[in-house]
């Protein structure tokens, strides 16, 4: 275990959490509790974490609570934080193998002294906690839970990382196996899918769900039942066979479904489940500390840091938007068309907002089925019981629908989602102006088109702006707000804040063709459908870059997002830069066909070529390996990118990471596609230097 001065020599900059323990009477217990509350000093703005100052001012508070020789001993949190688990921002300062492996051996010697008390441990669980936070909570003997707990989850696999406190072994010796893949992989995996209360208690990982208000007044009651005898505690028998092997496959499945084998954390999760089914910490945390003190000195760890910290703190204070002062109030929200992608909107608008919202189209049948798609989505909702029977009716009369675009008269925010063509979007902003405010936002969902081109003829070009969602609208959490030659700062400002009420992470992004991650995706896939057209095959050419762990292949993307619409793309950049995008004469005749898929499955999942897209392909006779492929692939994108960050399409490269990931799918793991493409070399190959600067993003030398 690491002593106070080796502990300030690994973080000489961590915000340390401090544990102090104060002895609490209980009515029914002879002996005081040792209340144990870990605190950082902060507001709940910044949660407390454990760095290896912490995990030492932990273990000198425990030595407290054990001289007192309580009745029991019990941890708790700060107001509505108890930990969200290890202190990452201090990673980068682990220059060698034998400091990772100090740092992990103290929080399995810390946390274990809770686990081994003669004396009962308690969680008291009184806010948002993960990682680290719930291996403590695992580590003692029995947990409550506060009802209005806002972030419960294992998030380290999501990071690159693993459960590496006792969270691989104590987690699915608690509840079972199968429930332990779903948090510890697939939540992680499916972009940190977080735990409801209820449903963390339903689990079996919290003994007890108590109100909030009286949360550690209850804690503290039932504990001095538990320890009476009063109350007891029920814990599932574990199957270590059938069980056990079917949760190990199932694991194994999404772990190679979400990251292709390229993170080595995953991978050493998977080894360490199959590793606790024998149910010995000696071996399981000997184990955890051997892969973690590994796992903290690889790239792909360091990569998922950086990723994170986009996330977390770049995507918080977006580069370049206006003081948010300049925002104008939204009170009400037009949206032009009621397709698909409008109704989309419409629901996260109604629900995010709380505003009325009103959709037009050309015919009534179409508003109606617009209309009538949100209130069957709010009443799902309901039947989830995610809103309450009145609050979805009130969520429903917010919603309307109208053939007459005056009904956007007093609108502070109308969007249009129309088809995508130029002419079509003009037509349609003139219609709206006649009707709106002058100061109301005009704000276009295009996904390549010129928004200053679409503003031009306007009376009020100003308050035109690009506000792109992708699709799902509700699950992807990039908006990429586009700033024209014309679009002011109040305009701009109030995107931002519409944004950031929608709950989305926003980048400012300069009015070119098709802003940033299209424009990346469409570079990207042309270079896989060059290749197909020159000769290589399907198979080749869509696996080439599975090493990269990419959430599905070029292939299996172009299906989704549809192949009109990535054909149209291609078509519009074709426009903008002929010599970098070509518009391939098999795709359109795949569109103009129908076809929707390359690939076809049989009830087996084996997959084959479509034979009739084989037979309308036209093959050159060049065929590349793979690896050809995904060097081309790769090259053409760090071009790419170099000239966006030369156009100053985005303020830094760190904004076209934080697209990537949010909007295009790039894993974690690779710490965004620029910090990917220096440590493989292509930046410096294809531009002559790097995109960051020394030490981002990268493995320490030592």
């Amino acid at each position: 275990m690491l002593t106070q001065e080796q502990a300030e020599k690994a973080f000489p900059d961590e915000v340390v959490t401090k544990a102090v323990t104060r002895l609490v009477k209980v009515p029914g217990l002879a002996k005081p509790v040792a209340l144990i509350t870990i605190d950082n000093g902060h507001d709940h703005t910044r949660p407390s974490t454990f760095g290896p100052q912490s995990l030492v001012s932990l273990n000198a508070a425990l030595d407290e609570a054990f001289a007192a020789e309580p009745a029991a001993i019990a941890v708790t949190g700060k107001p509505f934080i108890f930990a969200v688990g290890a202190d990452l921002s201090g990673v980068e300062q682990i220059s060698d193998r034998a400091t990772a492996l100090d740092i992990a051996q103290t929080g399995h010697d810390v946390f274990r002294r809770f686990t081994e008390s003669e004396i009962p441990t308690f969680a008291f669980v009184n806010g948002a906690v993960m990682g680290g936070g719930v291996e403590l909570a695992l580590s003692c003997h029995y947990r409550t839970l506060s009802d209005n707990t806002a972030a419960i989850a294992l998030p380290e696999v999501f990071l690159g990382l693993f459960p590496g406190w006792g969270g691989t072994q104590l987690l699915p010796n608690l509840i079972g196996p199968d429930a332990a893949v779903t948090v510890i992989f697939e939540n992680a995996l499916s972009q940190n899918r977080m735990l409801k209360p209820k449903q963390a208690h339903e689990l079996g990982i919290f003994d007890r769900l108590l109100g909030s208000a009286d949360f550690l007044e209850q804690s503290l009651l039932w504990a001095a039942d538990v320890v009476n005898g009063k109350a007891t505690v029920e814990r599932r028998e574990i199957d270590r066979g059938a069980e056990w092997d079917a949760a190990v496959e199932r694991a194994k499945g999404i772990v190679h479904g979400k990251t292709k084998g390229a993170s080595p954390g995953a991978l050493k999760a998977l080894e360490l489940l199959e590793l606790a089914r024998e149910n010995d910490l000696d071996r399981g945390y000997a184990a955890e500390t051997e892969a973690l003190a590994d796992v903290l000195m690889t790239d792909p760890l360091r990569a998922g840091l950086y990723s994170f910290n986009l996330v977390q703190k770049r995507a918080k204070r977006p580069a370049g938007a206006p003081d948010k002062s300049l925002a104008r109030k939204v009170g009400k929200v037009g949206i032009v068309g009621a397709g698909l992608m409008a109704s989309q909107m419409a629901l996260l608008f109604v629900r995010q907002l709380k505003v009325p919202v009103v959709l037009t189209d050309i015919d009534q049948a179409r508003v109606d089925k617009g209309v009538s798609y949100v209130h069957a989505e709010v009443d799902k909702l309901a039947a989830k019981g995610r809103v309450s029977a009145d609050g979805a009716n009130r969520l429903k009369a917010l919603v309307s629908g109208s053939l007459d675009k005056a009904a956007f008269s007093d609108a502070d925010f109308v969007i249009e989602a129309v088809f995508e063509e130029l002419g079509v979007k003009q037509v349609v902003f003139a219609e709206v102006e006649e009707h709106v405010s002058a100061e109301c936002v005009l704000a276009t969902n295009t996904s390549s088109l010129s928004i200053t081109e679409m503003a031009a003829k306007l009376k009020h070009p100003e308050r035109v702006v690009g506000f792109h969602f992708f699709n799902p609208v509700a699950v992807m959490p990039l908006l990429e707000i586009v700033r024209a030659e014309q679009t002011d700062d109040a305009t701009l400002a109030t995107a931002f804040a519409v944004g950031k009420s929608l709950k989305k992470s926003s980048v400012l992004v300069k009015d070119a063709p098709a802003f940033v991650v299209n424009r990346l995706l469409t570079r990207f896939m042309g270079e896989v459908v060059k290749a197909i057209d020159e000769g290589t095959p399907f198979e080749v050419a869509d696996r080439a870059v599975e090493p990269l762990g990419l959430p599905m292949s070029p292939l299996v993307l172009l299906q989704l997002v549809g192949a009109p619409v990535a054909l149209h793309v291609a078509e519009t950049m074709h426009n903008a830069f002929p010599d970098r995008f070509g518009v391939s004469e098999n795709m359109k005749r795949f569109v103009a066909a129908g076809k929707t898929a390359v690939w076809t499955w049989d009830d087996a999942g084996n997959q084959t070529v479509d034979p009739e897209v084989q037979a309308l392909w036209e093959f050159g006779s060049v065929e590349l390996t793979g690896e050809q492929v995904r060097a081309r692939v790769l090259e053409g994108v760090a071009e790419e990118i170099r000239i966006m960050l030369d156009e100053g399409v985005v303020a830094e490269a760190q904004d076209i990471d934080l697209c990537m990931i949010l909007g295009g799918g790039w894993p974690f793991w690779l710490g965004g596609i620029t910090p990917y493409l220096d440590r493989a070399g292509i930046s410096e190959k294809v531009n002559g230097k790097p995109f960051l600067a020394p030490g981002v993003a990268s493995v320490p030398t030592a």
